[in-house]
């Protein structure tokens, strides 16, 4: 089940460089969430997701993510990821902890 699990993270950072916003939230729980690690929620529900990563993605047109590792255990995966918002901007590093229920991402946590 792991190597679907990573599967379907992968599949999101696809989604995500494509700016594919409904498919991103498509691999999503209904109640899912994006938050800082152990701390702030982001962005609330498959919903707020959706409205959040277009607004972001309005103000970053070239944003994408480039996966540098992928870990998984149990119903958790982490993924290693290189951000860039811009071609002349500074990419950064990113832990991002995906946390499955079943088959969809119920909850995104980022380190940075």
């Amino acid at each position: 089940m792991s190597d679907a699990r990573i599967a379907t993270a992968t599949a999101m950072i696809e989604r995500y460089n494509a700016q594919d916003v409904d498919g991103y939230v498509a691999l999503m729980t209904e109640t899912a969430c994006e938050a800082t690690y152990r701390g702030d929620v982001l962005r609330e529900g498959r919903e707020g997701v959706r409205s959040g990563l277009s607004a972001m993605f309005a103000q970053f047109p070239e944003n994408r993510a480039e996966i540098l590792g992928s870990y998984a255990l149990g119903e958790t995966v982490v993924l290693h990821e290189r951000v860039s918002r811009a071609a002349d901007a500074e990419p950064f590093e990113v832990m991002s902890i995906y946390s499955f229920t079943d088959d969809k991402v119920d909850r995104v946590e980022f380190i940075r």
